[in-house]
């Protein structure tokens, strides 16, 4: 039995050996992959609609299934710091809002890919998004969208809860994975100061003193 139970944990299915695949971006296969795909994401437009995920493994894991009302966008976003919109690069007012470049935008590139496109894409919802290549100017994304009037996802209880109302545009307001991540958010000992929805909102209920008025 035992010799038959290691045996079982030696098989790996086909996206097991994706996934182990990617865990090793520097191998001479995944190094002429992801150029070669990157030099056609190169050549499309910045926000297109894909006809399959790249990386399927990654794509179910994040919830992707190939059915009806669930689609792929793949988008670019340019890579590096934001600089001030400041006009002739001047800053006025106090030294703290000097500085132009070094600047560094407090969320992360997959969220600000996830924000364009459940804006250019209006009528769908923002799923989940991964990383698929990146060049010397731009990180590529693809984005998992639901399409919620399509009755294949209002029918299909493991997905409809994402066709209530308080899900539109996720992506805008922190709700994706991607943008829980940037706003700090977590479970277990480390993240007990966010509990209530932000790090500002927890220390403000902490240190308010609330007297009702009927007590």
């Amino acid at each position: 039995y035992n010799e038959y139970k290691s045996y079982l944990s030696l098989i790996m299915g086909a996206y097991k050996y994706m996934e182990e695949l990617y865990k090793k971006k520097q191998s001479d296969l995944m190094r002429f992959l992801l150029r070669v795909r990157c030099w056609q994401f190169r050549q499309l437009t910045a926000i297109h609609r894909a006809s399959r995920p790249t990386r399927p493994d990654k794509a179910r894991r994040l919830g992707y299934k190939n059915k009806q009302g669930i689609c792929i966008y793949r988008t670019r976003v340019k890579r590096g710091g934001r600089k001030r919109l400041a006009a002739k690069g001047i800053c006025y007012g106090k030294p703290k809002t000097s500085g132009v470049n070094q600047l560094k935008f407090q969320r992360s590139l997959q969220s600000v890919a996830e924000e364009r496109v459940g804006r250019a894409c209006g009528g769908l919802r923002v799923l989940n998004s991964y990383w698929v290549g990146q060049d010397a100017v731009y990180k590529y994304y693809e984005v998992i969208c639901v399409d919620t009037a399509h009755k294949a996802i209002r029918n299909d209880p493991r997905i409809n809860w994402i066709c209530n109302p308080v899900h539109k545009h996720r992506e805008l307001r922190g709700l994706t994975s991607a943008g829980k991540k940037n706003r700090g958010m977590g479970k277990g000992h480390n993240y007990t100061k966010v509990i209530g929805s932000s790090r500002r909102a927890n220390w403000k209920r902490r240190n308010t003193l609330s007297l009702r008025r009927y007590r």
